[in-house]
């Protein structure tokens, strides 16, 4: 049989490729192609895998080592080979076969993709990686079936393999399948990452998630917290005997926050539809339904920028209870997040003490209560003056160069200016390592939420920061239908005027949620918890991206230079 193209790693970009026009190809997915064509024509096995049962993970595989069976194995093979007849003078010894051995180590077969390969001439050397772990495999010319030793002279880094055989510890001490049969499971025809440099280019990374899962195992490790930190989420709220539903996610109105959606058209109806924004009007009105506690979990859609905290798509947690208010749900998402986060603390191996975790250069507690601080006390601690002393507010905003006009000269609402002071410099002043909620919003900017009984100028509502970044806005829910069509009817008529696109929302008057409200909804607190961000303070990532596994990018077009191979240096 002839031999196997041996695979060059140099990294080097891909060309463009047509199915059918080898020579279009990259010479390194040319060569990795002529081998996977030699392994079917020559060894007539299936280069991309069929079923295989009861296969165990890797790290069940190195957990089932038995160090004493191994020993008594190599004290066995080590006394066959002494007791086996001296070889006639002049001939070369033999070694003793190690089927005249009695071997009770344990068999595993697993299956993993390689990522490291050493050719030893009759022995081969691989190591494997799946979600679990990496383990040393061994291929041995003598101890090896025949199609598979040939199979391993084939196997290229990337490649996945199947694997069956003993484990036993080498020299070094390394755990190892010593295999007795190899198969494929799946060809890798691109040319993988170098193993210690990794794929560093963040770009690249985020396209090629793939790749980037099992060239940087932390990566995929994230993402499997970010799994088990939902699912706790959902064993916590149905311990607090909340019902989790689904709402819809085309909506014929887009409403319940501030955002601009994305707009698409219904064929069968000949109608225009929403990607929807927030689930809150769904929500309620299956309180108005009977429902005493639900939630959601699931995706909002919001036609804005992109950076470091922000994804068009990304996952929220929306919980009301009937007859609760603004500090019944606080009370919710303090317990909920000091519960999450214990669960991570404890997967790191933290079992005592308060549970604090790093954020970047942050150690943040969740065990100690969480600061509760009004919105007016901030707004006068940071800049000096109360935020109801409109002379001074119109003064500071001229001196920091804040709008207090429309671009046709009309004066904009004093407590948009009040607002946008506090959020560029009061909201600023909390301290990032402390979770803090802010309270007692100005009703003004808070058109869903009841106001306070003692000051209606208030909003019984709060938002909570931890680390610089709003991860949760909450609420004792507006239910009276009069004030609500009030405030639909407000802003309609161009009362959030001088907004931001972002911060303009309820243009449309939404009669069936008024008609809802007429038939009774109680009293209730709601809130609405940002998923993605809340991971990223669990698991320590700097970037929304770095925890929505297929984070929106922009296509790479025939206009746009062409990526490099996942094998290429980031340039």
């Amino acid at each position: 049989m002839s031999q196997p193209n041996q695979p060059n790693h140099a990294a080097q970009p891909n060309q463009p490729a047509t199915a059918g026009a080898a020579e279009s190809l990259h010479h390194l997915e040319a060569q990795r192609r002529a081998n996977r064509d030699q392994v079917s024509r020559e060894l007539n096995l299936p280069v991309y895998g069929e079923r295989t049962d009861n296969l165990l993970t890797l790290s069940q595989a190195r957990a089932k080592y038995d160090e004493a069976a191994d020993k008594a194995y190599n004290e066995a093979v080590a006394a066959a080979k002494a007791a086996a007849p001296k070889p006639a003078p002049g001939t070369p010894a033999q070694p003793a076969p190690a089927s005249t051995v009695s071997d009770n180590r344990p068999r595993v077969r697993t299956a993993g993709r390689v990522i490291l390969s050493r050719d030893g001439g009759k022995l081969l050397w691989f190591t494997l990686i799946d979600d679990t772990g990496e383990i040393q495999i061994a291929c041995s010319q003598r101890d090896c079936d025949e199609k598979s030793f040939k199979l391993a002279k084939f196997t290229e880094r990337g490649d996945i393999v199947v694997v069956e055989g003993p484990l036993m510890k080498t020299k070094t001490g390394e755990i190892t399948i010593w295999a007795s049969s190899l198969t494929t499971g799946a060809k890798c025809l691109a040319t993988p990452p170098e193993k210690h440099a990794g794929l560093a280019d963040p770009d690249l990374r985020y396209r090629q998630r793939y790749v980037d899962m099992w060239v940087n195992p932390e990566t995929a490790s994230v993402f499997v917290l970010r799994s088990k930190i939902v699912s706790r989420i959902r064993e916590f709220m149905s311990r607090e005997q909340y019902l989790e539903v689904e709402t819809p996610m085309l909506q014929t109105l887009a409403g319940g926050a501030a955002a601009r959606p994305f707009v698409t058209h219904m064929n069968a109806l000949d109608i225009k539809l929403f990607m929807r924004i927030a689930p809150e009007l769904y929500l309620k009105r299956l309180l108005v339904g009977g429902m005493r506690r639900v939630y959601e979990i699931n995706r909002n859609f919001r036609n804005e920028g992109l950076d470091k905290q922000h994804n068009p798509e990304f996952t929220m947690l929306e919980a009301y209870q009937a007859f609760g208010d603004v500090t019944t749900v606080m009370d919710l998402t303090e317990r909920l997040i000091r519960d999450a986060a214990t669960m991570v603390a404890q997967s790191r191996g933290h079992t005592s003490g308060d549970v604090v975790l790093p954020f970047g250069e942050l150690n943040v507690n969740y065990s100690k209560p969480f600061r509760r601080v009004s919105y007016s006390e901030l707004f006068k601690n940071a800049l000096g003056f109360d935020m109801t002393d409109e002379p001074r507010v119109l003064q500071e905003a001229q001196q920091r160069h804040i709008k207090t006009k429309t671009a046709d000269g009309k004066p904009i609402s004093t407590v948009l200016i009040v607002n946008e002071l506090f959020e560029e410099f009061a909201e600023k002043s909390v301290d990032h390592s402390v979770p803090t909620f802010i309270t007692d919003y100005p009703a003004a900017i808070s058109p869903l939420t009841r106001p306070k009984k003692a000051n209606p100028q208030l909003a019984d509502r709060a938002d909570l920061f931890i680390a610089g970044m709003e991860i949760a806005p909450h609420y004792t829910e507006l239910n009276d239908p009069d004030i609500q069509a009030a405030k639909f009817r407000e802003q309609l008529q161009g009362a959030d005027e001088g907004k931001s696109a972002e911060e303009q929302t309820f243009r449309t008057f939404d009669q069936d949620f008024i008609d809802a409200l007429k038939v009774g909804m109680p009293p209730a607190g709601g809130m609405g918890l940002g998923i993605d961000r809340l991971v990223m303070l669990l698991t320590n990532q700097r970037t929304i991206r770095d925890v929505v596994l297929f984070p929106l990018m922009k296509p790479v077009t025939t206009e746009t230079p062409r990526e490099p191979a996942a094998g290429s240096p980031a340039r």
